[in-house]
């Protein structure tokens, strides 16, 4: 088994627990066919960089994944099939990272400059 980063993007109308119901539906995806998911990180509400299927915005969400080929290339199908779902990326990496990701460790730097001012 390979190790793998999947990010996703959701719409921007549904509710973060929408948005963490659509996880835990990967996470069953990958775990019932023999993979296993390591951490989960919810980004948030994050404005998209260009229009994506006429939407400016969308809840991020990355998973850590430890699965096989076959495992990721069904995921890959159900991403493109879901309707909740707009834009999704697997990467293959050599290790996971350890902790938070950049996206989470610079939101929290700036509630901490923040919160000192």
């Amino acid at each position: 088994m390979a190790l793998y980063e999947h990010v996703f993007i959701a719409r921007p109308d549904i509710s973060p627990a929408q948005m963490e119901s659509l996880t835990e539906e990967i996470r069953s995806l990958i775990e019932e066919k023999g993979g296993k998911v390591g951490k989960t990180e919810y980004w948030g509400l994050r404005n998209l960089a260009y229009r994506v299927k006429k939407h400016r915005k969308g809840h991020y969400g990355l998973l850590d994944v430890d699965a096989s080929a076959e495992i990721v290339s069904e995921l890959d199908r159900r991403q493109r099939l879901s309707d909740d779902v707009i834009r999704h990326m697997t990467v293959r990496v050599d290790e996971h990272q350890e902790g938070q990701s950049a996206i989470l460790s610079k939101k929290d730097d700036r509630r901490r400059r923040d919160h000192r001012n």
